[in-house]
Formats: structure tokens, C-alpha cells, sequence
């Protein structure tokens, strides 16, 4: 019986989010927005999902750090480094052949990934004909995104990545350490734009080469995960590229006709030809 009020007054909760700021958890998987939300619950002092809701609708101050709860902000540079490397050894090649490039990281987080494949476009020579687009929900990742500093001591972890992805140089030329942390170089993120994107209720807002969008898919359920790759399969060109994470896959998604594995174990996929 528990349970199951709890089930209601989370589905009212997320109602309430909606109805009052625009912000869609809906779609979400339940058990895993269901544990963030008893997560924050705790955080709050809370007894119930409705006591919960009473703060959110009558103190906006509450919503942000709410949000943090409800988008999982967990990723590093170059995570996951073989699947840099195959975009670095197999989708390189082929971007080498556009004259422009634009590319999308969706659910950016705090910009670690678009950092990355800045890094990585500026050591294969196409730093300077791409545009990135990272977007996420949560305004708080997006000023760290902006601001591009890390923990000094996630370092050591990020420079063992961008060895493992075939890296071309050392990643401390790309960032200047001071006072605990590391300031990455504004150059890369001159080509960078970090915009607010809901993959719940919004559309397409470019045409891309590349959409990486990892480790974000497995916290919706079907419905949303069919919109999100749906989004991303109006967002790319053409023989465009679509990287998901480790555990995600389209296998099981109506739009999966539309792509064709290209490097299997890293979760890239290229939207076919045709019209």
C-alpha cells in the first residue's frame, strides 16, 4: 500500500514540475527517477513525495538544486576511450570529407564530452571548420560547461582517457592549473555553443554530422527514447553519425531502420542514404 501512494504522489509531483515550470520527467524511467526523487526527498527533509511537491510549487528556490537531482550529472573527459577511438580511427576519416562540420552533444552535462571531442577534432585538423552544440536541461551544468574547470584531481583519470583514445599530444597543453583546479583553454570553446535543449519537448534546431548522446537514453522510457533517437535522426545528414553509450543501443527503437551499425562495440551508428 505504501508503495503504491508513493507511486501516486510521484506521479503528481512530476505533474506539478511540469504544469509549473515546464520541466518533463514524465517520460522518464520510473525506478530510476523514482530513486533520485527519494534522494532528494532526503536532501529535503521531506516524509512524502507531497510534502516534496508543497516545496517545489511554493519555493521556486528549491527547483534547481531539484533538477540537479533529477539529471544525472556523472561523466568525464574522454570516458569510455575506445569509443574516442573509433570515432577518432573511423568517423574522422569520413568527416575530413565535409567542408563544415556541425556536431551535437545532447545532455552535454558539464561539457566534459564536447571539451573532448574538441580536443579531438583540433588534434585531426577539423577544429576549425566545426561548430559544437552542447545542450542539456540543467542551467547549472551548462555555466560549468561554459566555464570549462574541472577538479584538479580528476585529472590524473582524464589524462589516462585521452591516452587511451589515441590522443596526439599531452591533454596538460590544453589546460592551466591553479588554485586546485584546471581552467581549460578558452580556444576550445570559441566553436563551442551551450544552449538550454529539452529532449522531451523540443524539436530539432540544426542540421549535424555527428550527434553524440551518451549514457542519457537509459533514463527514459520507450516513448521518450524513441523520441529522443527520432530527434536525432532529423539532426543528421545524410550517412550522419549517431554515438549512444555503452549500454544503450537501437535495437529496440522504431527509428533503428533508419541507422546501420557502423562500429558495433562502440555504440556508433551512421543514418543510412535515401531520401
Amino acid at each position: 500500500m505504501a508503495d503504491k501512494t508513493d507511486d501516486i504522489e510521484m506521479r503528481l509531483l512530476l505533474e506539478a514540475i511540469y504544469h509549473q515550470y515546464h520541466y518533463d520527467f514524465r517520460g522518464y524511467s520510473v525506478a530510476s527517477v523514482k530513486r533520485r526523487l527519494s534522494q532528494a526527498r532526503e536532501r529535503f527533509g521531506c516524509h512524502t513525495f507531497s510534502q516534496l511537491q508543497d516545496r517545489v510549487l511554493h519555493d521556486p528556490a528549491v527547483l534547481p538544486e531539484l533538477i540537479s537531482f533529477l539529471t544525472v550529472q556523472v561523466s568525464e573527459l574522454f570516458r569510455d576511450p575506445t569509443y574516442f577511438r573509433g570515432l577518432r580511427e573511423l568517423v574522422v576519416p569520413h568527416l575530413k570529407t565535409y567542408p563544415s562540420l556541425k556536431v551535437w552533444v545532447a545532455g552535454c552535462s558539464a561539457g566534459e564530452e564536447v571539451y573532448s571531442l574538441a580536443i579531438l577534432f583540433r588534434e585531426e585538423g577539423l577544429e576549425d571548420r566545426t561548430i559544437f552544440y552542447g545542450t542539456d536541461i540543467n542551467p547549472d551544468a551548462l555555466k560549468k560547461a561554459e566555464a570549462g574547470v574541472y577538479e584538479l584531481e580528476r585529472i590524473p583519470f582524464f589524462t589516462e582517457n585521452h591516452r587511451r583514445a589515441g590522443g596526439k599530444s599531452s591533454l596538460s597543453d590544453y589546460y592551466t592549473a591553479a588554485y586546485g583546479a584546471a581552467v581549460f583553454d578558452k580556444s576550445l570553446r570559441k566553436r563551442a555553443v551551450f544552449s538550454d535543449h529539452s529532449l522531451v519537448t523540443d524539436a530539432v534546431f540544426a542540421e549535424v554530422q555527428l550527434v553524440s548522446c551518451r549514457n542519457v537514453l537509459i533514463y527514459f522510457d520507450r516513448d521518450l527514447q524513441d523520441r529522443a533517437v527520432g530527434l536525432f535522426k532529423d539532426a543528421l545528414t545524410r550517412k550522419g553519425f549517431l554515438g549512444l553509450g555503452a549500454k544503450e543501443s537501437l535495437r529496440f527503437s522504431r527509428h533503428a531502420d533508419a541507422f546501420s551499425e557502423f562500429a558495433r562495440d562502440e555504440r556508433i551508428y551512421q543514418k543510412r542514404g535515401g531520401p
